[in-house]
């Protein structure tokens, strides 16, 4: 299942300003309305197996009553109910680049390096990722693969962890590089507003029986700056939700990035940089396409 979360474009006959609605997304582009099972994605999430259920029982009945092109695609979850989670250099290969770029020793982690971003980085498909040089003149781009943690749970053992994934999505961890620098952590220089595009939309787990086996990449303006491959992860999902979970509870919609492979923008030499007029897009293989231009 591919679910989404959209509007109608504005001033179109489908603009009945019922705000985002909830959507299944069909192999032929089209959009069954879910508003029957839950309002918002957060809800269907919180309804575990049986929303998902009721999900497929309308896809098995109902016909399609949108195409994609008459809507505007937003964020799977707009309003996360709190900060993003994050993986730093959970791929070998960008921890080594971060570490020469740095003039630090290129050690992979022990252990999970974890962070956040703000809620409100949240940023959509295809909406502007905004650069403004009085704050950061060093934005950078990185290819994630985001799980979306599916239902309540708390020292979750490595063995059981993926019966809690409700779906996986596509996720850019903007970054300003000289703001992480400055504040010597992450949060700041990655919680910049619009910061973090998500989507296209969800897709559920059981469409991805390994997600350990999916290509990744980034491209800006078409030339391709990350191609790597989710077995390259340090640290794998299950060992993430597993050592994340741990004395802390994870709650039905947390987003979870799972790191960047190499190729990000400031380990180049030289260092590059998004700027005002690029497209960047980050693909995963199973999911699809997140594209957004800088502005």
């Amino acid at each position: 299942m591919r679910l989404i979360t959209f509007q109608p474009h504005p001033n179109s006959s489908l603009d009945d300003r019922r705000g985002d609605r909830l959507g299944l997304l069909t192999h032929d582009q089209e959009i069954i309305d879910l508003s029957a099972v839950a309002p918002t994605m957060l809800e269907l999430i919180a309804l575990g197996s049986a929303g998902l259920q009721q999900v497929a029982q309308i896809a098995a009945a109902a016909a399609a009553s949108l195409a994609l092109t008459d809507v505007r695609l937003l964020a799977p979850i707009p309003q996360p109910l709190r900060n993003i989670i994050c993986l730093g250099r959970n791929y070998a290969e960008h921890a080594r680049e971060s570490a020469t770029a740095l003039g630090q020793a290129a050690d992979v982690p022990a252990f999970p390096v974890f962070f956040t971003k703000a809620t409100t980085a949240i940023n959509h498909p295809d909406a502007p990722i905004p650069v403004d040089p009085t704050v950061s003149s060093q934005i950078d781009w990185e290819a994630e693969l985001a799980v979306i943690i599916g239902r309540r749970g708390k020292n979750i053992q490595t063995a059981a962890a993926m019966s809690y994934v409700f779906g996986y999505t596509c996720l850019n961890d903007v970054s300003a590089r000289d703001l992480q620098r400055q504040h010597q952590q992450y949060f700041k220089g990655k919680s910049l507003d619009g910061t973090c595009p998500l989507g296209p939309w969800i897709v559920t787990a059981g469409a991805i029986p390994d997600p350990h086996n999916l290509r990744i990449q980034c491209r800006v303006n078409g030339q391709t700056k990350q191609d790597a491959h989710t077995s390259q992860m340090v640290f794998t999902i299950p060992q993430t939700i597993s050592v994340l979970s741990h004395g802390m509870t994870l709650l039905p919609g947390d987003i979870i990035a799972t790191g960047t492979p190499a190729g990000v923008g400031f380990a180049r030499t030289p260092p590059e940089f998004l700027q005002p007029g690029d497209l960047v897009e980050v693909e995963i293989e199973a999911i699809g396409i997140l594209r957004n231009p800088v502005s």
